[in-house]
């Protein structure tokens, strides 16, 4: 779902860039077979690079630890906010951008459709290894680098409120299904043919979905409804920053129903394919948490303070800075 609901335009020169973009989107799909050569060619190490975020908090939050770490070590940096794939990532291969952060299964299903249609079979799973697998597999003739996948996932995730959850005694989707309770979920429309929501809840996790209330993904409106009991749970993400103003907790994927949504780096390779950018976005994989992100978020969101702060304060606590 990522990328597809979170559609804000912000940055330096953002306009311009936007413009810029639009026309390259429709020019650019991947390397032609006469510039082949650029994606088997020594990988370049430019030491000025563009960031590129798709513009919502989170991808702001983690464009800006990017550009610090770069910053670390040596490299000149500039942030471009650009709306949403269909733009940057057209860019991103032909160099306008360098390196963005991306989420792992989603990435691969988007390069794969991409590639083979619209309808075809997903690559992205809930096991990392064979997703990152599959997503180098499509990047590479791209003319991408896929860095290591970090420890935060922003994936799909239910969440009940907390009274809910101590009455029943549940801490995870399976508890839910063997609770035999019945459940109605705010979601989005497209919950009922998705194979991670209605169905695999359903099929995986045996529970009782009595109807999809269509509020959306992780919405204000769809949070308020499982508060007030108008329904049971809702579809949101792993690292939704405000459960805690409605009184929501997550229940655990504990059969790993959804794919592998890790946050990883991508790079053009003839410019940012280099060790120096692998060695300096490296640092942060190991360190940031799916909770860390989550909280920074909050930060952002809730607390009204600039992600590049947010960034700073958490890349020097981590000792990254």
């Amino acid at each position: 779902m990522k990328g597809g609901v979170r559609g804000r335009v912000r940055g330096r020169a953002a306009v311009a860039a936007v413009a810029s973009l639009a026309v390259l989107a429709g020019c650019a799909s991947g390397p032609s077979l006469e510039n082949r050569g650029e994606v088997t060619g020594p990988p370049g190490d430019s030491r000025n690079l563009t960031v590129g975020s798709a513009g919502f908090t989170e991808s702001d939050l983690l464009a800006q630890m990017y550009a610090l770490l770069l910053n670390k070590a040596g490299y000149g940096t500039e942030i471009l906010s650009v709306a949403n794939r269909e733009l940057y990532e057209p860019a991103l291969e032909s160099g306008q951008i360098d390196v963005v952060p991306e989420y792992a299964a989603t990435f691969a299903d988007w390069l794969n459709a991409k590639r083979n249609g619209a309808d075809a079979e997903p690559v992205g799973s809930p096991d990392l290894d064979e997703t990152i697998e599959a997503l180098r597999r499509l990047a590479a003739p791209r003319g991408l680098t896929v860095l290591d996948p970090g420890k935060a996932v922003d994936q799909n995730a239910f969440a009940v409120t907390a009274a809910h959850a101590r009455q029943h005694r549940l801490k995870t989707l399976t508890d839910l299904g063997r609770s035999g309770l019945e459940v109605r979920l705010a979601a989005g429309d497209e919950c009922v043919r998705r194979p991670y929501c209605a169905p695999g809840l359903k099929k995986v996790y045996g529970i009782r979905l009595t109807g999809i209330d269509p509020k959306g993904v992780g919405t204000t409106q769809a949070k308020k409804a499982v508060q007030s009991g108008q329904d049971q749970m809702v579809l949101t993400t792993s690292t939704d920053a405000t459960l805690d103003d409605f009184g929501l907790v997550l229940l655990e994927d504990d059969k790993h129903l959804q794919n592998a949504d890790h946050i990883v780096p991508v790079v053009n390779r003839s410019s940012a394919g280099g060790k120096g950018v692998a060695a300096a976005l490296d640092r942060l994989a190991p360190v940031l948490t799916t909770r860390d992100l989550a909280l920074l978020n909050e930060q952002v969101d809730s607390w009204r303070r600039l992600p590049q702060d947010v960034a700073r304060t958490y890349l020097e606590r981590k000792n990254l800075l």
